[in-house]
């Protein structure tokens, strides 16, 4: 496996990149990372692509070129396995340039998680425990937009992928050993798939803090306020917040103002705003507060459970626990708090009952539950024991 730095590719022409995709398109994968800035825009501001290959390590500088549509053949290419870290980040943002997503995708940190390595585990982390390499976090926060790169910049941002095929084919590697090398393929494939990049102005309301305390007309004005606000962000590609923050947002739902001087008065509402979107908000309130009660959203009902049935979510916790640690995968790559508070009261569609969750736990947790399996304390230990 590659690791000198010496060589690596800094891809800021044309001719460079075609050349670098047809060294690309004969690998059977291809690590992959990027590096963006996003904290004044809507959209993240792609400002490096970086890519590794058994034979080299590459970063592409999205500045400088006059497009990447070659590099867009790469990552789509079905035939060859996109490997990443952490991925949801970077696919989004790949999603957002090219409009669809690379697959198929191998993400090494939630391998890590089913292996045990630990959850959420990250990438200068597991490049230590695995490879006993300590990586340069100089240039964490490095303003990413500014040109040129220094060698230094360019070094740790290659780092980001140099190792990532090495530890892959580890993990792969020990999933086969394990014989759960397709126990990921539909965490996979849902990070494959646009629709979980995509974004529904509609249901943005269920992102803001607070909601909870908000009912009835409230309710409709926060999502159309929500609503409103995401179109405007996305237009102007500026963060939400810039636009209108959530506790303005919230508080104009709650006090539903019917004119400017009331407007005025919410606690926090920015000068500029009122003045350049004060009637299109004093509108959308006084159109969504005319909703019919029933076209109202209805918040997530809060799950309150009963003594027992908190008893018994503790003991499923438990069970959970213990059989993670038997397997030695992370905990919360089985199942949740909320999905076992669920399980209480009855529910059966949860991941935890499909696929190799199921095999691995969920039958388990369903046998605690009817009684079947029980847990006993035996020398210190807890254990779980048929009865």
């Amino acid at each position: 496996m590659r690791r000198d730095s010496a060589d690596d590719l800094y891809i800021d022409a044309p001719e460079a990149l075609a050349a670098l995709c047809a060294r690309l398109q004969t690998s059977p994968w291809l690590a992959l990372d990027t590096e963006f800035i996003r904290e004044r825009t809507y959209r993240a501001r792609l400002c490096l692509i970086q890519v590794a290959t058994p034979d080299l390590v590459a970063c592409i500088d999205p500045l400088t070129l006059p497009d990447l549509e070659p590099l867009r053949d790469i990552l789509m290419a079905t035939g060859t396995l996109k490997v990443l870290h952490a991925a949801h980040q970077d696919l989004e943002i790949l999603y957002q340039l090219f409009g669809t997503v690379p697959q198929p995708v191998f993400d090494t940190q939630i391998a890590a998680a089913l292996l045990g390595t630990g959850e959420q585990i990250g990438y200068g982390r597991l490049v230590a425990d695995r490879l006993g390499i300590e990586l340069d976090k100089g240039h964490a926060r490095t303003d990413w937009t500014k040109r040129p790169l220094d060698p230094e910049q360019i070094r740790y941002a290659a780092d980001d992928v140099r190792y990532l095929g090495e530890i892959f084919m580890a993990q792969r590697d020990q999933l086969d050993a394990l014989g759960r090398s397709d126990w990921l393929q539909d965490d996979f494939e849902r990070l494959s798939a646009p629709a979980t990049y995509s974004i529904d102005p509609q249901s943005q309301w269920k992102r803001l803090r607070g909601i909870q305390h908000l009912h009835g007309s409230q309710l409709c004005i926060a999502q159309a306020l929500a609503a409103w606000r995401e179109d405007v962000a996305q237009q102007a590609d500026r963060p939400r917040r810039w636009i209108l923050a959530d506790d303005v947002l919230l508080d104009i739902a709650r006090r539903m103002p019917r004119d400017t001087s009331a407007l005025s008065r919410i606690r926090g509402m920015p000068e500029r705003v009122l003045e350049r979107h004060g009637q299109i908000l004093l509108e959308t309130v006084a159109r969504a507060r005319a909703r019919p009660a029933n076209e109202c959203p209805q918040p997530a009902s809060r799950l309150v459970l009963s003594p027992e049935q908190e008893a018994l979510a503790d003991l499923l916790m438990a069970t959970l626990r213990i059989e993670a640690e038997r397997h030695r995968i992370g905990v919360a790559m089985l199942a949740t708090r909320r999905e076992i508070e669920r399980i209480v009261i009855g529910e059966e569609n949860l991941p935890v009952f499909q696929g190799w969750r199921a095999r691995l736990v969920g039958d388990t947790l369903r046998a605690v539950c009817r009684g079947e399996r029980g847990l006993r304390i035996a020398d210190g230990h807890v254990r779980l024991e048929d009865r």
